[in-house]
């Protein structure tokens, strides 16, 4: 049985992070992944947002880790030379009775710590987007967007000149609490045992940590599947902001977000499902993204938006229930002394990447 240091499970943005950050801190890492390619999973899948920290709860992990991991994008990717734009964000109220919401939001926000944030008048707001619609809007300056593949690479080259490694096509089947150490049994086959093993899995963490033997199930959260449906723009957006709506329950609502190229896309939606593999956008769901975009841009040609791609949300909190924070489990949960599992990453974790990665690694540190 071959022995490692430490075992990152998961080559998605978060996993590549938290690998990095062990690898930078002198650690030998060894990042299993199950498909043919790093970051194919939500991290490929997203609408690639810088996000500023705004709608988290105030105190929360998620809201400790935008802000943070928002600064620490920006810097590395002008450090790195990624791809990247700060863009910033309006939030619209497209109706009277929002333009109260936005306060809240506002407030929200400065509390969590984000800065860099103005509310406009309907005149302020249409003179920066003379084609939306809206009673008043809250900016972001801070929001922007990132060639999240670019910055998965870039994460994995550092990864790996630190001396860890990488191995795709390595589908882990099971793990189990041995002395000092756990075992990991992969599908093919082969066995490994590591003193520390970070379960990073994303979509599959929760299934995975139930098939680890010595660890108390009782602990684990359920797991919940959101897909999120995007569409796409035929032609060009006459946005240079991304445009969102006040948040609805179970989502941020059908947003309009900028790629690097200016090409426009629309969504997410909220869709519950089981089936973690459909992928496919359903075009009949088009009729209702054309009714939320038409609130704040009433122009939006006829017939212009077109199925593009769906993401798979790892919730742990399901349908009308309030949005559960990042969870971050280590063995005074568990009783599995050397693996921490990292469950519900999903949005901010694009931006938070760097910021959880370091987390996770220091909790490591100190075990």
């Amino acid at each position: 049985m071959d022995q490692v240091d430490a075992v990152v499970i998961g080559a998605g943005v978060v996993g590549l992070a938290v690998a990095r950050s062990l690898a930078l801190a002198g650690r030998g890492v060894l990042v299993l992944e199950a498909a043919n390619t790093i970051g194919s999973g939500t991290s490929s899948r997203n609408s690639e947002v810088i996000h500023a920290g705004i709608y988290y709860a105030t105190g929360s992990l998620k809201a400790r880790l935008c802000v943070q991991g928002n600064a620490m994008l920006y810097d590395y990717c002008a450090r790195r030379g990624i791809d990247h734009r700060r863009c910033g964000k309006l939030i619209v109220a497209t109706s009277s009775d929002q333009v109260d919401q936005l306060q809240q939001i506002q407030q929200k926000a400065r509390r969590n710590g984000v800065a860099q944030l103005r509310l406009l008048s309907r005149a302020e707001a249409s003179a920066l987007e003379p084609a939306l619609r809206c009673e008043a809007a809250l900016l972001s300056a801070s929001t922007g967007i990132v060639d999240s593949h670019g910055l998965m690479l870039s994460l994995q080259a550092e990864l790996e000149t630190a001396a860890g490694l990488v191995a795709l096509n390595s589908p882990v089947a099971q793990m189990n609490k041995a002395q000092d150490a756990i075992e990991i049994g992969m599908q093919d086959g082969t066995k490994l045992r590591a003193n520390l093993v970070i379960n990073a899995a994303g979509l599959g963490a929760v299934a995975l940590a139930r098939r680890c033997t010595g660890l108390n199930p009782d602990c684990l959260p359920q797991a919940f599947f959101a897909k999120g449906n995007y569409f796409t723009l035929a032609g060009r957006a006459p946005f240079t902001h991304l445009i969102y709506p006040v948040p609805e329950p179970g989502g941020l609502g059908v947003h309009l977000t900028l790629d690097l190229g200016g090409q426009a896309k629309f969504g997410p939606d909220v869709q519950w499902v089981d089936d973690v593999d459909d992928l496919s956008v359903d075009a009949a769901r088009g009729a209702a993204f054309d009714t939320q975009v038409r609130r704040y841009w009433p122009a939006l040609p006829v017939g212009a938006l077109q199925p593009g791609y769906a993401g798979i949300r790892p919730k742990i909190s399901g349908p009308g229930a309030p949005a559960a924070d990042f969870m971050i489990q280590g063995s005074a949960s568990h009783g599995v002394p050397g693996l921490i599992n990292l469950f519900g990453i999903e949005s901010p974790g694009l931006t938070s990447a760097l910021a959880l990665g370091d987390h996770v690694a220091a909790l490591a540190l100190r075990a």
